[in-house]
């Protein structure tokens, strides 16, 4: 028997779609869902919030020139409601606010047209925006913008995000006095009565739940009563800002899941978009997938494996249909309509081998055009990434028409490939640029080195958290640095001085600590901290000669980096980075946000023969928060 035909019901304040598998209720003309109902749950989403507050785009913004990464909360209500496509296949559904002059200062100047489709024998439903901003309206900042689904927390209790990242979450409640203590910032709650007794002693924070873009496929949430997932597929990473490796929430305690297109988080306002009066601006967000299954007549250890393995089946099959073929918008270019790109990546390091070495696992993509390393800032267009095979060939697939640039970064090796040659791709082409050669940056032999250089701290030493503050899923997990509180770890297991690092016996894995964070003082303010890197030169280079100091930074958070050379008191410095980074990554238990790259000259003549000291301060102290997360550290000799 073929799947029933997709319905539509309309009446003044709600519609309905409706293909016989699931009903999705939207208000009219908001735009606002308000109700999936799904074999027998009545509606997934919680009917004891505000038909505003269940399943809603917003955003966040703010007006030109203003600092920081907060602004005004706009839950996106349409004032417009059309059908666009209503037969037995499919139904898509358009929800517009359009923005005028009168509305200057109370609406972000942005004419949104919120899409909902569904298809014929699909278990779920899909969900795109496009956001025009014309060129003659005023400028503005849009901090973030973003799908959120809350659901029954009666009947949602257990998350999955990763094979090795889903538990059964605590209540809402849970997070709420007297039942939770807030912690350093609002998002950090000690569980101290929670309804799950078996919760009681444990952190729960959203950020602990975060994840890179090109990991952040799907997530969601399982009701054991009856056995039911809700997921959220993004089936693309092009519509997001940052790159692949820019991180963003998922699902947390609500239940909440959210779909992140744009946001600051592990960044800072780097990664606001910023426009200007004059500045035309459109871009499509999404489609993503919310998909819903279902395992009964299983118990709740058989039935969430299922759902969770089906969820990825799922998330595999749209990812294999990107770019999708239905959506009616004209602003949505379909396959035909896209270009394809391909190469080969090879390094030339000779320091390394005498040989091209293939640029084996390099994240190589198109972005905006723009300077070395500009696409880890980029968040107004679209980016277009992909991993490079063993011998470094990539192939990347139904980019939109446009004019890009090529960047890459290996694994491996410190710094950027940025192509010369802007790319220009239309519609149907094959571009075959050949291969490319990446010299990173060298200017000798290495001495010695700390780390390995793929852009986060995680290879370094990470603490067991205080018993105190513990998240169970995280003891014994890769991702240990997800732990609550570890910045304080610091100073109790350096009581007497800093980090003291010896080159030839020291270990990074155990002797280095994964962030330069401030030290508490008894008064309860904050000290920066000095680590001193410890090492021997049997023969010295002529005076005139400079060494080369490379240091690769995976995350700063309002903090200086300052380098000297055998004094500990020289001023100035040989070497200061300025104020760098807002990426609070240490408060939200992230291993990087941003990359850095600093090389810096070491003449000669500040180093002698035998033992030598490296001194690296970050003297910034306010916060807890404010540190350095070392990616990779090298010295080079001089070149003979």
């Amino acid at each position: 028997m073929s799947p029933l035909g997709v319905q539509l019901l309309v009446n003044d304040r709600h519609v309905v779609m409706d293909n016989g598998i699931l009903q999705v209720t939207l208000s009219n003309p908001e735009g606002i869902i308000t109700g999936i109902s799904y074999n027998d749950i009545d509606n997934i989403l919680e009917p004891l919030n505000e038909e505003s507050n269940r399943g809603y785009w917003d955003l966040v913004w703010s007006a030109p020139g203003s600092a920081g990464t907060t602004g005004i909360f706009d839950v996106i209500k349409g004032t417009s409601f059309k059908v666009i496509v209503e037969n037995e296949e499919q139904v898509e559904l358009s929800f517009t606010r359009t923005w005028d002059p009168s509305q200057q200062g109370k609406l972000v100047p942005l004419n949104i047209d919120k899409r909902f489709v569904m298809l014929r024998g699909c278990s779920g439903f899909y969900s795109y925006a496009i956001y025009e901003h014309l060129k003659e309206w005023p400028g503005f900042n849009l901090d973030e913008t973003r799908i959120a689904f809350k659901l029954r927390k009666d009947k949602f209790q257990y998350m999955a995000m990763a094979d090795d990242r889903q538990r059964y979450m605590p209540l809402p409640d849970d997070r709420l006095p007297p039942r939770g203590q807030a912690l350093a910032y609002p998002e950090a709650v000690l569980l101290v009565n929670p309804v799950k007794p078996d919760l009681k002693g444990e952190v729960d924070d959203k950020y602990e739940y975060s994840c890179e873009n090109k990991d952040n496929k799907v997530h969601g949430w399982i009701s054991t009563d009856p056995p039911v997932g809700f997921w959220q597929i993004t089936p693309s990473d092009e519509f997001r800002s940052g790159g692949p490796l820019k991180q963003n929430l998922t699902s947390h305690v609500g239940p909440t899941t959210l779909a992140m297109f744009l946001s600051a988080h592990y960044s800072g306002q780097d990664l606001v978009p910023k426009f200007n009066t004059g500045e035309a601006w459109k871009k499509v967000f999404g489609p993503v997938f919310i998909y819903l299954n279902s395992a009964f007549d299983l118990e709740a250890q058989d039935a969430i494996p299922l759902l969770w393995e089906n969820a990825k089946f799922q998330m595999a099959f749209e990812v294999e249909c990107w770019p999708y073929s239905f959506p009616a918008s004209d602003d949505f270019l379909k396959c035909y309509q896209r270009g394809n790109i391909t190469g080969r990546l090879i390094i030339q390091d000779r320091y390394v081998s005498d040989d091209y070495i293939p640029g084996s696992k390099a994240y190589v993509g198109l972005a905006m055009p723009g300077d070395v390393g500009s696409w880890q800032r980029e968040c107004k267009d679209y980016q277009f990434w992909t991993r490079a095979d063993e011998d470094g060939y990539f192939f990347i697939y139904n980019i939109l028409p446009g004019d890009y640039n090529l960047f890459a970064w290996v694994p491996g090796f410190i710094g950027d490939f940025k192509y010369d040659d802007v790319i220009t791709i239309t519609s149907g082409c094959d571009v075959d640029v050949g291969d490319l050669i990446y010299n990173p940056p060298r200017d000798g032999p290495t001495l010695w080195e700390i780390g390995i250089p793929d852009r986060s701290a995680a290879e370094f030493y990470v603490p067991d958290p205080n018993p105190m503050f513990i998240n169970k899923l995280y003891v014994n997990h890769p991702d240990r640095f997800r732990q609550y509180g570890l910045w304080e770890r610091y100073a109790e297991l350096y009581p007497d001085g800093d980090l003291i690092y010896t080159v030839g016996s020291s270990d990074y894995t155990k002797d280095w600590f994964f962030a330069q964070v401030t030290r508490k003082k008894d008064n309860n303010t904050y000290i920066g901290t000095t680590w001193q890197i410890k090492f021997k030169l049997d023969v010295l280079a002529d005076q005139s000669s400079n060494y080369k100091l490379r240091v690769a930074i995976a995350s700063a958070t309002v903090s200086e980096l300052q380098v000297r050379v055998n004094d500990p008191k020289e001023n100035p410095p040989l070497f200061t980075s300025g104020l760098i980074g807002k990426d609070n990554s240490i408060a939200r238990h992230g291993i990087h946000g941003l990359y850095w790259l600093y090389s810096v000259d070491v003449p000669a003549a500040r180093l002698v023969v035998g033992d030598n000291t490296m001194y690296l301060t970050q003297p910034r102290a306010s916060s807890p928060f404010q540190g350095i997360m070392y990616d990779y550290i090298r010295l080079e000799g001089y070149s003979s």
